[in-house]
């Protein structure tokens, strides 16, 4: 039985109290129906699939044809379905609508001073780039978030652009030079797109590149302004950076590098790295000050220009990546950066169906990589709800196998909002790959989100400086900040990126000294260690071949036994089916031909007494024509007399009647002993056909027995080969006993791994001296 979304007679996320001042609530996620095209209604694909019974609850019901209609048709799963989400939009919906009901509440959150993550998700040409971006003449709600922002720090916008974002959560002072690059940088972006607008304005298309589009008339959405903090007081100001890049192939790629444009040039990927707190940021983005809703317009333009898309069958401009907007709402008080806040919008490419959207070569590859960071997305979400449903089953959450989920893992953990919006479309043909995605906004839903509620006071950034590392505060270094900003990848690569100026140089010196013996010790117990590992997996694999090779012996002989007393059966039966077949062809050809032998005796008796008795009559018919002629001479000589003239001539009429009976009835029996000899062929031929088909017969059954011999020598080359891979095994298992006698393996207490590992990270240093190097530890998050 299908499970649906949440329970229907919930219409509101969950919200509670729990201890610490933390709020927890349910993650929201809301479903917008896309309406059907003048194609699709053309092409049927109105089957009435989707309905939205309520605000909050659909139902869908399985069209004819789909795999989960014939699935249930076989008594697997169900053909109707429903799901319930915090709100539904129908096909209907505006933009403003959607912005006022989902999105305006995170936005208000984002100008308060807290984090806000938004992604659209869904299934391929559902409208999940329309709803994040929207059209000139129906902005989406990322032009609504950013024009709302503006109304927000109306008047109050920090012009410097010495204070810039840093690495996740904290902002960098820039000295002049460093000013001038990002003015510069800034510059070039809205230069590139000046001279791609031109072109278009001379030819009649400056509709396209023209940002008028986004001002306050398209913008006009009736929405209620957003009022200022009552905190914020009049000295507090704004600065507004956004970035915008993509992950296509699992790489992230920058979309506001003005190189771009330049079609030879191979795109830069850039590394996702960790700021040592378990933030995850991309290093060397790009980050662009903005100052009004024209420079914004130009800037999502620009990057979506340099964007992945590509056609496919259901949709002639799919996106091939994910895209990431974000924006970070510095608030500065004189030169103190207050608080940063961050706001995320991220468009996921859709999930597909290969066979449907017919991708080969390069989009087969880029489909691939969707459907595999989408799938890991799911495993996240999925466990993240087992983790809260049963506490006491600890699963692993996969946040680091896909760049997608590692860059959100703050968010999903706590620090911040994370809302969902889901599109589909109604149509019959994808209504599988709908039902999906259904199912996975169900998983989604029952997230529990536990945002805790610190004062801002400890949530405050760091302030660094040009150079990247912690200014002075008070006289004092804050080397914690300092080690927190190194990540990982820059503590292996890069060797100056420590202030190493602290201790005097005979320190330093011996302090490496000290650390390299200790590396030498660990690396020595690691590969010890690493030899009883692979010394106890070898003899663990040993006996499972060895059991696996044992268990196939048997299968393989039971195996062969079944197979020749089915053999030996399967011959039995072809051979008694022939006999029958040959006897039972021979008695329907003979049937009707049929002569029982008695009777042809008798009728060959009949021939041959009728054969004499003609014999017998003509002799006599001879003998009487002699004596006729001899008396009618004697009567001529001696003129006989009248009377003995007419006996004569009596006697040869009745002779010649005589021989005429005879004559027939020797016709009649001719024409009777034709008939048998043509049945007597017919006969011959019936047997010849006879003997002819139960030879055809026999050779075919030679012909199985031959396949029959060919399969057992088949058999008996798998019993030899058998035999060899068990010599092999066994002169393997020679060889590994030989090894393991021969590796020296130095006695030692059993311990466990990560009590070693403990051992080997212990600082050997017992007394505090004036001056120490902290070293950085890298924080495991799972």
């Amino acid at each position: 039985m299908d499970l649906t979304c949440n329970d229907p007679v919930s219409t509101s996320p969950k919200q509670s109290e729990i201890p610490g001042g933390a709020e927890q609530q349910t993650m929201r996620v809301y479903l917008r129906v896309r309406p059907f095209s003048k194609e699709e209604l053309s092409n049927n694909e109105d089957q009435d699939c989707v309905v939205i019974e309520t605000s909050q609850m659909v139902t869908l019901h399985a069209p004819k044809g789909s795999a989960t209609m014939k699935s249930s048709e076989k008594g697997i799963g169900m053909s109707l379905h429903k799901f319930s989400f915090s709100q539904i939009f129908g096909p209907e919906t505006t933009q403003a609508e959607l912005f006022e009901d989902t999105v305006k509440s995170q936005t208000s959150d984002f100008l308060d001073g807290k984090n806000a993550l938004i992604f659209s998700y869904g299934v391929t040409n559902a409208g999940k780039t329309f709803t994040i971006q929207g059209t000139p003449k129906e902005p989406g709600i990322l032009p609504r978030v950013l024009d709302a922002t503006f109304q927000y720090t109306g008047g109050r916008q920090y012009e410097a652009m010495d204070l810039k974002p840093y690495l996740r959560n904290d902002a960098q002072y820039l000295d002049p030079d460093q000013i001038k690059q990002e003015r510069n940088a800034k510059a070039a972006i809205f230069a590139s797109f000046k001279e791609e607008c031109d072109p278009l304005r001379a030819s009649g298309g400056s509709e396209s590149c023209s940002t008028s589009h986004l001002s306050s008339s398209s913008l006009s959405y009736h929405q209620t302004v957003l009022v200022s903090d009552p905190r914020d007081s009049a000295s507090s100001q704004f600065a507004l950076w956004v970035a915008f890049f993509e992950i296509y192939n699992e790489c992230v790629y920058d979309l506001l590098q003005p190189s771009l444009c330049s079609k030879s040039k191979k795109r830069a990927a850039l590394r996702v790295c960790d700021d040592g707190a378990g933030n995850a940021y991309v290093k060397d983005l790009r980050w662009i000050n903005i100052q009004n809703m024209a420079e914004a317009c130009k800037l999502l333009q620009f990057g979506n220009k340099n964007r992945s898309a590509a056609a496919t069958k259901m949709n002639q401009s799919s996106s091939r990546s994910h895209s990431i907007f974000t924006m970070k709402l510095l608030k500065i008080d004189g030169s103190t950066v207050k608080r940063i806040s961050e706001f995320s919008l991220c468009d996921l490419a859709g999930s597909e169906r290969c066979n449907k959207t017919k991708t080969f070569g390069e989009r087969l590859k880029e489909a691939g990589n969707i459907n595999n960071s989408l799938l890991i997305l799911g495993k996240c979400i999925t466990a993240l709800r087992n983790n809260q449903t049963d506490r006491m089953k600890s699963s692993y959450i996969p946040f680091r196998e896909s760049k997608l989920t590692k860059l959100f893992q703050a968010v999903f953990c706590g620090k911040g909002k994370a809302s969902m919006i889901v599109n589909i479309n109604q149509c019959a043909s994808t209504y599988d790959e709908t039902l999906h995605v259904m199912k996975f906004s169900a998983v989604a839903k029952q997230v529990v989100q536990v945002i805790p509620d610190k004062p801002l006071e400890s949530l405050a950034p760091c302030l660094v400086g040009h150079d990247g590392k912690p200014l002075v505060r008070n006289g004092v270094i804050d080397s914690q900040a300092l080690e927190n900003y190194l990540s990982e990848e820059e503590l292996l690569d890069e060797e100056d990126e420590a202030d190493m100026s602290l201790l005097p140089q005979n320190e330093v010196v011996n302090m490496i000294e000290s650390l390299r013996t200790k590396l030498l010790a660990e690396r020595r117990r690691n590969l010890v260690q690493e030899m009883e590992i692979r010394k106890e997996m070898g003899d663990a694999m040993l006996q499972q071949l060895m059991e696996s090779e044992e268990l196939r012996s048997r299968q393989i002989e039971e195996l062969k036994e079944s197979y020749q007393e089915k053999l030996e059966n399967t011959f039995e039966m072809y051979k008694d089916a022939f006999k029958e077949h040959a006897y039972q062809s021979a008695m329907n050809n003979l049937e009707d031909d049929y002569v029982p032998l008695d009777e042809f005796i008798a009728e060959q008796e009949k021939v041959e007494a009728l054969r004499r008795k003609l014999s017998e009559l003509e002799t006599l018919s001879s003998d009487t024509r002699v004596s006729a002629v001899q008396t009618a001479a004697q009567s001529c000589q001696t003129q006989p007399s009248k009377e003995s003239e007419v006996a004569g001539d009596d006697r040869f009429k009745r002779l010649y009647r005589e021989k005429c009976v005879i004559e027939r009835m020797c016709e009649d029996k001719q024409q009777l002993i034709l008939s048998l000899e043509k049945r007597l062929i017919d006969l011959s031929e019936t047997l010849q056909k006879v003997r002819d088909g139960f030879l055809e017969k026999s050779a075919d059954l030679e012909a199985l027995q031959r396949k029959t011999d060919d399969q057992t020598k088949s058999m008996e080359e798998i019993l030899l080969q058998n035999i060899d891979k068990d010599g092999e095994i066994a002169s393997l298992k020679a060889e590994l006993l030989k090894l393991s006698q021969k590796s020296p393996v130095l006695p030692k207490t059993k311990r466990g791994l990560f009590a070693n590992l403990r051992e080997a990270v212990t600082s050997p240093r017992k007394g505090a001296t004036g001056r120490t190097l902290r070293k950085t530890v890298r924080t495991q998050h799972h």
